[in-house]
């Protein structure tokens, strides 16, 4: 493998993004698979099974999804309380229809080679923490 190889980025996110576009413009339901045993993994435990958990992140039934190249994040009801979720992109093992199973499963050593720096461990609401929260403020421009 050359070095230009090793220094790729995983094309996890990507394909992670575009399977969930293909999901919902067919008006089929979005699930992702999570390995909840990963580092930094924050998803509801009582819902998890045999260390993996289904996360039904179908636009409806999410608040504030993002889909970064690092983790997804959202907001969701569990038992109608609301929890914010963070899932790093190395825990996602799948994004699939419910309907039909069609999706996309990502080989598990995908990541085994890419070196994560320990501010990625970071979770995204853990850095929100930190920094103060600004007034909302609107400006008329002419």
């Amino acid at each position: 493998m050359s070095e230009q190889e090793t220094n790729l980025s995983p094309t996890r996110p990507y394909l992670a993004r575009a399977i969930y576009e293909w999901i919902c413009d067919n008006n089929l339901t979005p699930y992702l698979l999570v390995d909840a045993t990963q580092p930094n993994t924050m998803v509801p435990e009582q819902f998890i099974q045999d260390g993996q958990i289904v996360l039904n992140i179908v636009p409806h039934a999410v608040h504030q999804l993002h889909m970064s190249n690092d983790a997804i994040t959202f907001s969701a009801r569990f038992g109608g309380v609301s929890r914010d979720i963070y899932v790093p992109l190395y825990a996602v093992l799948g994004i699939y229809a419910r309907e039909n199973g069609q999706g996309l499963f990502f080989d598990p050593n995908e990541y085994e080679n890419v070196k994560i720096q320990q501010d990625d461990l970071k979770s995204e609401p853990e850095q929100n923490q930190e920094q103060p929260k600004k007034k909302p403020s609107l400006r008329l421009l002419d």
